[in-house]
């Protein structure tokens, strides 16, 4: 999911130009290697969260004015713009994309006396959601709470409702099965996306400046779905692509394949495994990816959550079926992937579970190298940041 790790962050004014890495407090940002739970990355300065969009740190800047870190294999690693994407893909390379709109999934609600913050993260196929509870932390942030208890009735705007039933995962507390309950007679046309369009706003994490409108968390391929479904968070890999760019790219013969995966909450504090999610491969996608295969394209996901969807949808020997409903797959080195050459990806969180996404794509010694020079180059962390390509080595495989 899309927040499972976080995606780079912090302004483009940090960098010092020095190469040197950055610190706080006298601390070294540093890169450290677990032996059974692969890799870790650890202390990551303050000053590279990112707090404001791209667009928003002068004028003239647009969304593609991030920078662009490429991993090539596992010896080389070069820092570009990420405006000169077009030059580092060729003809026949196809680029996977989600298409999942952000929804406004967080909602001020309260449960007795306390006041609370519901984040809608999934749509269960029963009408239930699986959501999360969270304190209010001041200046439009929140902090942790644990969910529950079962059977409480969590008051929400305009007199709906909802009774929270049970976890969504055995011996985790922190997000909830609850069942909606409507204020107004069932004959309305009133849900939870109803809901969420009147009275929700996009969720936020305290490294950001301020509120943002839900415009600045759609990405160029969101397709709103006639059912109101979407991501409770943003496929924020695919956020830095401009139209401009997009054409830039296809006039080169990159092709563009869309699939969706909608994604759920994620947890900052946490950095739990991803929970099923809901997903679709379409047939035009499965063929326009088999074909950049055979003729010798490459296949780059953007975003971990489109490594995810199209990996549920390929068979051993890599050949991509169109395919939908619930993915649990977890992607790991010890897993592999199938059909992905490279991965367009934000810059992940400490203990993120996607990193080892990452290194079942590109390799350990590719990732580490990636992440000792973001952090050298000062490259910036969270949604609204800069982004990493990892090239697969060939040489590995």
């Amino acid at each position: 999911m899309s927040g499972t790790g976080a995606r780079g962050g912090g302004t483009d004014g940090s960098r010092d130009g020095t190469g040197g890495r950055a610190g706080t407090g006298g601390r070294v940002a540093v890169v450290r290697e677990e032996p059974t739970t692969g890799l870790y990355i650890r202390d990551i300065p303050r000053e590279l969260l990112a707090r404001l969009p791209a667009e928003q740190r002068g004028p003239g800047l647009g969304r593609d004015a991030v920078r662009l870190l490429v991993s090539h294999g596992s010896s080389r690693v070069s820092l570009r713009a990420f405006r000169e994407l077009p030059h580092l893909l060729r003809a026949g390379d196809v680029l996977v994309v989600n298409t999942s709109a952000t929804l406004a999934a967080a909602v001020d609600a309260r449960l007795g006396g306390e006041a609370l913050v519901v984040h809608f993260s999934t749509r269960g196929d029963d009408g239930r959601w699986a959501v999360e509870l969270r304190t209010p932390a001041g200046g439009g942030t929140t902090r942790p709470r644990p969910g529950g208890p079962a059977g409480a009735v969590v008051q929400l705007p305009g007199g709906y409702r909802l009774v929270l039933e049970e976890p969504l995962a055995a011996g985790a507390d922190r997000l909830w099965w609850a069942r909606p309950s409507p204020a107004r007679p069932p004959s309305a046309a009133y849900g939870v996306p109803e809901l969420l369009r009147e009275h929700g706003r996009p969720i936020r994490y305290a490294y950001t400046e301020r509120d943002q409108p839900l415009s600045v968390y759609q990405t160029v391929f969101a397709v709103p779905e006639p059912d109101g479904s979407g991501s409770a968070e943003m496929p924020s890999a695919g956020r830095p692509f401009t139209a401009e760019l997009v054409a830039r790219l296809v006039s080169r013969g990159v092709q563009f394949a869309p699939l969706t995966l909608h994604t759920g909450v994620a947890s900052q504090e946490a950095h739990e495994p991803p929970y099923p999610e809901r997903y679709a491969v379409p047939v035009t996608t499965a063929a326009l990816v088999n074909a950049a295969r055979a003729g010798g394209g490459r296949v780059i996901a953007v975003g971990t959550t489109a490594v995810r969807a199209l990996e549920s949808a390929a068979d051993p020997w890599g050949v991509v079926r169109a395919a939908g409903g619930w993915t649990d797959l977890v992607v790991t080195p010890e897993r592999g992937v199938r059909v992905v050459d490279g991965l367009l990806t934000g810059l992940h969180e400490p203990e993120a579970s996607h990193l080892l996404m990452l290194e079942a794509v590109a390799g350990r010694a590719a990732v580490r190298l990636g992440y000792a020079q973001a952090l050298a180059r000062l490259c910036l962390w969270h949604e609204f940041g800069d982004v990493h390509l990892l090239l697969r080595d060939d040489n590995r495989h």
